[in-house]
């Protein structure tokens, strides 16, 4: 299923686009350790029906992107002690790195300005490029993700045991590899609306048919782990921006989305009720709105 690639900052990235090329851009950032088609066909046609051009790609170590599998796995522990000493640790790339592929796919494709749109870790990466960039960032959508604050609330250690916790190969046992994949899923679900399990099932196996690499949680893990504090450099945000977070989210919970918003000067906070740490397709239109709200707001703001 590889759409288009282009080689970016010594990566080869993967991507597609959806509407109209003479549109403005959005650029999808999709989330740990998840491909580009979490950001789904129906929700990427509908954004583009609003009269966007939407681009959704694969981060670096994971779908069709450049993979960093010759990297030795990450032992956890020995990341926290070296962070807690104040040392840096050796780690293939950054959220810094993940979010200049993202400025770099808009050079190759000859975009100078790109409405940036991030879910989770994605929103990490979005929110990096929206402070770095200020010349290259139309607006800010940041979804079911954090500042980076330490003094936030913590994602439980049960819930972090089971996200990093080694899932059975899909190709010696996939009953057991979607058992595990299903049963995270619905954990960090919201409570408003069903859990499609089918859906679910159907796109864990797309991602695993688009490419399988059980060690690259862990590296983006440690991407995210070194990120720091993003609160100073939140405050240097000047575009619109949008903070979606889910009442339900279990993994970065409410408190992370509210701290994000409080950070960025003028950011509008949208608290959903019944959402998790998901986007079900119910929620696809309120979203897109919201989107093309903040894309359409305040544009005579905008840095030259």
């Amino acid at each position: 299923m590889i759409m288009n690639i282009l080689k970016v900052n010594d990566v080869e990235l993967a991507y597609d686009s959806f509407g109209n090329e003479n549109d403005e851009a959005i650029i999808l950032i999709a989330g740990l350790g998840t491909q580009m088609i979490r950001w789904t066909d129906s929700f990427c046609k509908i954004l583009a029906a609003r009269g966007f051009r939407v681009i959704r790609f694969d981060n670096r170590d994971v779908g069709c992107s450049t993979h960093f599998s010759h990297y030795p796995t990450l032992d956890f522990d020995a990341l926290a002690t070296v962070l807690m000493s104040g040392q840096r640790p050796d780690i293939p790339y950054t959220l810094d790195d993940m979010s200049n592929d993202a400025i770099g796919l808009l050079d190759a494709l000859s975009i100078d300005r790109a409405h940036f749109v991030g879910r989770s870790m994605g929103g990490m990466i979005a929110q990096i490029a929206a402070s770095e960039y200020p010349e290259r960032v139309l607006s800010l959508t940041s979804i079911m993700s954090s500042s980076g604050n330490p003094a936030l609330p913590q994602t439980s250690p049960d819930l972090m045991a089971m996200m990093t916790k080694p899932a059975p190969n899909p190709f010696e046992d996939e009953a057991g590899f979607l058992g595990h994949s299903l049963s995270f899923a619905k954990h960090i679900a919201g409570n408003g609306y069903p859990f499609e399990e089918g859906a679910y099932r159907a796109l864990i196996l797309e991602e695993v048919q688009r490419a399988y690499d059980p060690g690259s949680v862990g590296r983006q893990i440690a991407a995210m782990a070194v990120s720091g504090d993003r609160r100073p450099r939140l405050t240097t945000i000047k575009v619109p921006v949008l903070v979606i977070h889910g009442v339900d989210d279990p993994l970065f919970v409410p408190a992370c989305g509210k701290d994000t918003a409080s950070a960025i000067p003028g950011a509008e906070l949208m608290l959903v009720d019944g959402m998790g740490h998901d986007l079900p397709h119910q929620l696809y239109k309120v979203i897109a709105s919201g989107i093309e709200r903040t894309a359409r707001r305040n544009l005579h703001a905008l840095p030259e």
